[in-house]
């Protein structure tokens, strides 16, 4: 079962090696002196061309004279420092990705995926390969939702869809409908399909995005270790806390969970849809 995954990591190895230098990357070392300024200029033209196609192939240029005129700033302060990221753009920053990412991870749908064999099985599925072909399905699921995201991600923007999408987990089904097995799988369905349309993509995406870009690096990795540290306190708090307030309860209080975070997406994260990073520091922090 394991030597099966081997493949993807080596594809994925190997296409790395066609990754393009973020262009804001290869400018920033030509302000630094840290190589030769036209070569690095050139090389971000090309690789800007390459990420964008067809639509920057006569404006590359033109986009990286504007992108060195904003970095000229940036490249002119010192170091920035771990303390500046509590301070100020930044924090307001740290403030959206971490929580994005920690309301990702204690709204429950990792637990949903984790033990969605034996949850399925608390709901009637008796037989094991039925919960494990649902599980199945569920993964399915997550794959074509998350290929909508990209289609509509930047149609309708980020906002919408993590308001829009997010919904209360199916507590409501442990309690009121626990002899009907069919509503359990539509209801964790609707639950693992609309979490992968809001939280997953959009958390990753504006983690990227967010971050003043001295402090983009550091931002991003403080934010990834709050993602997997909250990952892993859900993963062995979830068996525990079912076993002594039940199945219904749980999903109910992480149903609870999702209605904050929609407080916090409404009034802490902005929208990004259509700005650059320059116009994401500026406008949004």
């Amino acid at each position: 079962m394991y030597a099966t995954i081997i493949p993807v990591p080596v594809i994925m190895g190997i296409g790395m090696c066609w990754l393009p230098a973020s262009p804001r990357w290869l400018l920033l070392r030509s302000i630094h002196g840290k190589g030769d300024v036209e070569r690095l200029q050139q090389a971000a033209i090309k690789s800007l061309r390459r990420l964008r196609g067809s639509a920057a192939v006569d404006s590359a240029a033109e986009q990286v004279n504007e992108i060195l005129a904003e970095l000229s700033s940036v490249g002119e302060d010192k170091e920035a420092t771990i303390g500046e990221l509590f301070q100020g753009k930044c924090l307001k920053a740290l403030t959206i990705a971490g929580g994005l990412v920690l309301f990702q991870q204690i709204t429950g749908q990792p637990s949903v995926l984790y033990y969605a064999p034996s949850i399925l099985q608390t709901a009637g599925f008796s037989a094991a390969t039925d919960a494990t072909r649902i599980s199945i399905l569920l993964g399915l699921l997550k794959l074509a939702m998350t290929g909508v995201a990209v289609i509509v991600i930047d149609k309708l923007g980020r906002r919408p869809l993590l308001l829009g999408a997010l919904i209360v987990p199916p507590g409501s089904y442990y309690i009121f409908y626990n002899n009907v097995p069919a509503v359990a799988v539509a209801a964790l369905l609707l639950y693992v399909g609309c979490y992968q349309l809001s939280f997953i993509p959009i958390s990753w995406l504006m983690m990227s995005e967010i971050f003043p870009l001295k402090l983009r690096g550091r931002g991003i990795s403080i934010a990834v270790l709050v993602n997997f540290g909250t990952n892993a306190l859900v993963t062995f708090a979830f068996s525990p806390l079912k076993e002594l307030l039940g199945a219904g309860v749980l999903f109910c209080g992480f149903g609870v969970i999702c209605v904050l975070s929609l407080f916090f997406i409404y009034f802490i994260v902005p929208e990004t849809k259509g700005l650059t990073l320059e116009e994401i520091e500026a406008k949004c922090l």
